[in-house]
């Protein structure tokens, strides 16, 4: 009789030969389970692309690894645990191991399930050397944990120990906060793009009827070979340029030299080291300017990874956290970009129907900032984010949209609120030319809806940041404008308008 298979269990966001369980994995030795869960994905409203490239990747993977000589139980079921129990009475397997899960909920299936786990090397942090890090610490900053980071993987490191930043700084952020250029919006090479094939189609005939948004095109990879395509592609095209205006929105120009690698480092098409080598080696070749290497290498090794580290030491009670009691239904502008006329919310919102993107300054200065004047429920806006967006998983949702933007933690995070009105938007977009709404006023039916939330914000919460030093000098400011009534009336309006679907 044959000895039975250990069976190697793969979710949908470790798809990639190198991570943990997968690694050691044998084609004579070892069986590969991948279950799709049609519960999963008829649970929400998805964007199509989201839905459409998470299950295509699978699917691809799968067939690469039968390719490579094993056998695989691509399984599709209604529910993960429903996938597992078939798997495990069709094949009993001798052993059954799975990598450390991504997400909280996934780690307590596995341990219910009582499968062995490997330590994940996904990321360039593994929590346990976080805690290491964080010590008895109160409080963490992300510079902080940036540098540390940065020593302990030697990039961008300089001096006689190695220990000093090259170029004489640990970031950049001066040079890379240019407004949008006033001309030559096409200075940008477009996004790569491929031809969609059987698969593609396959899995689009299959996706619930409740999905939403413009169907995929060929924008977002659904392979490994593609990813480092589009890896390749912005290191040499993109990278160089990436630096100055890496804050800046455009109306005709939604990519400018952003990456767009966060949706396959999401789900492991790509890994983080091979994403920073390839930076830092463009940087060492000569052929990237410090600023765009080192801003582009801290959204990396630095946010990313703080982020992934935040949402496991302070999960589950975080993601119900609700610190400024915001509890406004999800405005119906986020899901019909028809019933606003500001048209920097509008833009990106077509945007997101059409790719299932924005960059992330779109993201925390206009879509989370109106979710945060407006107090929008966090829990609310939070899974509108995480169905829309293709790079979208809990662990980057929870900590960015709780804590970055909506301040609903009440400061674990962000130090203060990253409010702001309709000036922020004006200098680093071209939005505001052409509006319907005027972003200098504060009163009347033509009144910049950003410019009056945002000083009705500080009003309605002024204890709350009164004694806040990063923001207490706008609390003070509100207090003092000349038309503090007026102001007041017209965000009641602009508030009913927006609950209206008139914003």
């Amino acid at each position: 009789m044959a000895r039975a298979l250990e069976t190697v269990w793969v979710f949908g966001d470790q798809l990639n030969r190198k991570i943990g369980a997968l690694a050691t994995a044998k084609p004579e030795t070892h069986r590969i389970l991948i279950i799709e869960s049609a519960g999963k994905i008829a649970s929400r409203r998805w964007h199509v692309q989201r839905a459409h490239f998470l299950v295509t990747s699978m699917r691809r993977f799968a067939l690469e690894l039968e390719q490579a000589g094993f056998k695989v139980d691509y399984r599709k079921s209604a529910t993960m645990r429903k996938g597992f129990k078939e798997h495990v009475a069709k094949f009993s397997p001798s052993q059954i191991s799975v990598t450390e899960p991504n997400s909280y909920t996934a780690r307590q299936l596995v341990a219910s399930l009582k499968v062995q786990t490997v330590k994940s090397n996904q990321f360039l942090c593994h929590p346990d050397d976080y805690a290491k890090f964080a010590g008895d610490k109160k409080s963490i900053k992300m510079e902080d944990f940036y540098r540390w980071q940065r020593k302990r993987h030697d990039v961008l490191m300089d001096g006689k120990n190695g220990d000093q930043p090259v170029g004489g700084k640990w970031n950049f952020d001066e040079e890379n906060r240019e407004p949008p250029p006033k001309s030559g919006h096409d200075r940008w090479p477009k996004p790569k793009q491929h031809k969609l094939d059987k698969i593609d189609q396959q899995v689009l005939d299959d996706l619930p009827s409740s999905v939403f948004g413009k169907k995929p095109d060929g924008l977002w990879a659904t392979s490994r070979a593609d990813a480092l395509v589009r890896l390749k592609y912005f290191v040499k095209e993109l990278l160089p340029t990436f630096g100055e205006h890496e804050d800046a929105m455009l109306e005709s120009n939604w990519h400018l030299a952003h990456s767009l690698l966060s949706p396959y480092l999401n789900n492991g098409l790509l890994l983080a080291q091979e994403v920073v080598d390839a930076a830092a080696d463009a940087f060492a070749k000569g052929n990237v300017p410090i600023n765009s290497a080192e801003g582009f290498i801290r959204q990396i090794l630095g946010w990313r990874e703080y982020i992934w580290n935040c949402y496991w030491r302070w999960m589950p009670e975080y993601a119900e956290r609700n610190h400024l009691q915001a509890h406004r239904p999800l405005p119906p502008l986020f899901t019909n970009p028809k019933k606003t006329k500001m048209k920097c919310v509008s833009t990106i919102l077509n945007g997101v129907n059409e790719r299932a993107y924005s960059h992330h300054i779109e993201r925390l200065m206009v879509l989370g900032n109106f979710a945060l004047i407006s107090g929008t429920d966090p829990q609310q806006f939070t899974k509108w984010m995480w169905n829309s967006y293709i790079d979208a998983h809990e662990w980057v949702m929870v900590p960015n949209v709780l804590g970055m933007s909506l301040y609903a933690d009440g400061g674990q995070l962000a130090t203060k609120p990253y409010a702001s009105g309709g000036a922020y938007i004006d200098r680093m977009s071209n939005h505001c030319k052409g509006c319907h709404y005027d972003r200098k006023k504060r009163t009347g039916d033509d009144a910049c809806p950003f410019t009056v939330l945002y000083w009705d914000f500080f009003l309605r919460h002024e204890k709350a940041f009164v004694k806040n030093p990063r923001v207490a000098r706008s609390v003070r400011a509100a207090q003092q404008l000349s038309d503090v009534v007026e102001l007041k009336k017209t965000a009641k309006k602009i508030l009913q308008r927006l609950d209206d679907g008139e914003a």
